[in-house]
């Protein structure tokens, strides 16, 4: 993500929307509380087994030694809130840390921070309205353990439900490639037991710090069906995740225009299919019912129908993927069906962004393996090379594995399994679980939860010193960026080493062409620019910042 300078006309503009804000009356909003008097809200006392193991009643969090976290949560709504909290408070105040101190940092005036809680009211104005009283109940118990830190934001309740559009938010500002998610699916003669195999990469990037606490959650609710997501501290809603009924749900952003209001964030909405359906057509449903604020591909896989559709949602316009005379479906961040055939939107997506060149390379891996196992599903997942196995750079977003995922996923609907990666990215052990044992009622702890005998080992490529180079260059690319905004000095020498800690990737080959023009070493600057030309850009957009360098400094050379 490029920061860019804000002018003062800017600051006018939100100087003007502020006085909006002050006489549109948002009071509704911010003082709205859900009412949970009928809910029975007794809980059991948190106890603590170790340093990382912790139970209230039946409900469990414990670290596994891969280092994610899993948690086994049941009750009604308000219940569910409150032993999430419970149980993993210390997790959420971190999580908070390590999203919301970001403002401190990007936005140090007072006043600006004045005007961006004001804003942020604004924009969330409706979003209650828009979610069910069942998660806001939830949501509210699960706030009673959110820290008071960052209550000059929002309050605790308000706070935890603006974070669940921040996902949308990160989607709708696709320019700045928060999100590039890459999804698919096979059945019938394409797997090799005929079965639903379904991968996925959430390619959801909000810091380094953001992903460290990755949760495995396994809901059983009191009311609708019982369900796993993959998640983070403080997040009800579902990114990926599995029902009792073998009905997954992914979600892939698609382009969106930005938007002036929130309504039901996406992840909320995946929520209430994964709880409530248990095959394609109810989930169709219940997605008609809701109205979303961004466009988002909603993967489907079910174990009745045994196979997978999209539904395509966005705020003026829905449609349903399913594909015909074939037994694969794949998935990235362009919609497919009928409906957005014309959208300006879906097409500028398609031909600007690195959306068609992930499907096309999907399409490819794909076609190389006759009968897929669950294997061949994780190792497409981990796949960092671009079209015809190009060498394309490590952290480029034309690739399948970009180096910043939050998780990767592999489910089998039909046997109710899920494999779910553990860090670093998918390059860390894919660890395996049963929902059905998971589930079953003659379970008698919940702190274990998964089956070790069916674990995907690591990727071996996390201990090669490509990936050393890879993670040193993602250091050496932000202090290059750092000095490039600062007008720092760096010794060619230590640019040198950077590209060739990333030698293939385009980007390297920019930033050091920016810092030369910077300081004005025109020629030095051509050449890396016209080297980062030779590599795999990453986008329309990219490729024309490019051009327009390189055309600037012809001009001062008088070439």
């Amino acid at each position: 993500m490029k920061l860019k300078t804000i002018s003062l006309h800017y600051y006018f503009k939100l100087f003007i929307l502020l006085l909006a804000v002050t006489s549109c009356g948002i009071s509704k909003s911010i003082h709205d509380i859900p009412d949970v008097s009928a809910y029975d809200a007794t809980i059991a006392k948190k106890t603590t087994i170790n340093d990382s193991t912790f139970t209230s009643g039946n409900n469990s969090l414990a670290k596994n030694k891969y280092g994610s976290y899993e948690l086994f949560v049941e009750g009604n709504a308000y219940q569910i809130g409150l032993n999430t909290g419970l149980l993993t408070q210390d997790l959420f105040a971190t999580q908070e840390d390590a999203f919301l101190s970001k403002v401190d940092e990007l936005v140090p005036s007072k006043f600006k921070q004045y005007l961006l809680r004001k804003i942020l009211a604004f924009y969330n104005r409706k979003m209650y309205l828009h979610v069910p009283e069942a998660y806001k109940a939830e949501i509210y118990g699960l706030s009673k353990y959110a820290s008071n830190k960052y209550n000059h934001i929002a309050k605790e309740y308000l706070r935890v439900m603006y974070l669940h559009g921040a996902h949308d938010i990160g989607h709708a500002m696709q320019d700045l490639m928060l999100v590039g998610c890459s999804s698919f699916a096979a059945w019938g003669n394409k797997t090799e037991d005929g079965q639903l195999l379904i991968g996925r990469n959430l390619d959801f990037y909000a810091g380094d710090d953001f992903a460290k606490n990755k949760i495995v959650a396994f809901v059983n609710p009191t009311d609708g069906y019982k369900f796993m997501s993959v998640t983070w501290p403080g997040m009800i809603g579902v990114v990926s995740g599995m029902n009792e009924h073998g009905l997954t749900v992914t979600i892939n952003a698609g382009k969106s225009k930005i938007p002036w209001i929130a309504k039901t964030p996406i992840s909320i909405l995946n929520r209430e299919i994964l709880q409530y359906a248990t095959n394609i057509e109810e989930a169709i449903a219940i997605a008609k019912k809701r109205e979303v604020f961004v466009s988002e591909s909603i993967f489907v896989g079910s174990a009745k129908d045994k196979k997978a559709v999209t539904i395509e949602v966005s705020p003026k316009n829905f449609g349903v993927y399913k594909v015909e005379n074939t037994n694969q479906l794949i998935c990235t961040n362009h919609f497919q069906s009928d409906a957005y055939a014309e959208d300006k939107n879906n097409l500028k997506a398609i031909t600007e962004s690195h959306s068609q060149y992930r499907y096309e390379r999907l399409e490819e891996l794909l076609a190389t393996t006759e009968k897929l196992n669950v294997q061949d599903a994780v190792d497409i997942l981990r796949n960092k090379e671009g079209l015809h196995d190009k060498a394309i750079g490590y952290g480029n977003e034309k690739a399948l594995n970009q180096l910043l995922a939050h998780h990767g996923i592999v489910f089998k609907p039909e046997e109710r399994q899920v494999w779910v990666s553990s860090n670093p990215y998918q390059l860390g052990a894919f660890v395996a679980y049963d929902l059905d044992e998971v589930f079953s009622e003659t379970a008698t702890s919940h702190v274990q939860l998964s089956k070790p005998e069916l674990t995907i080992e690591a990727d071996p490529f996390q201990y090669t010193q490509a990936y050393k180079n890879y993670e040193a260059y993602r250091i050496a690319s932000k202090e290059l960026q750092h000095a490039i905004s600062a007008n720092t000095y760096i010794p060619s020498k230590e640019l040198q080493e950077t590209i060739q800690l990333n030698p293939n990737y385009w980007e390297v080959y920019y930033l050091v062409g920016k810092y030369y023009y910077q300081k004005g070493f025109y020629t030095a600057a051509l050449n890396a620019f016209e080297t980062a030309k030779t590599k795999e850009i990453t986008t329309v957009p990219d490729q024309e910042e490019l051009d327009k360098y390189i055309k600037k400094i012809k001009r001062k050379l008088d070439l």
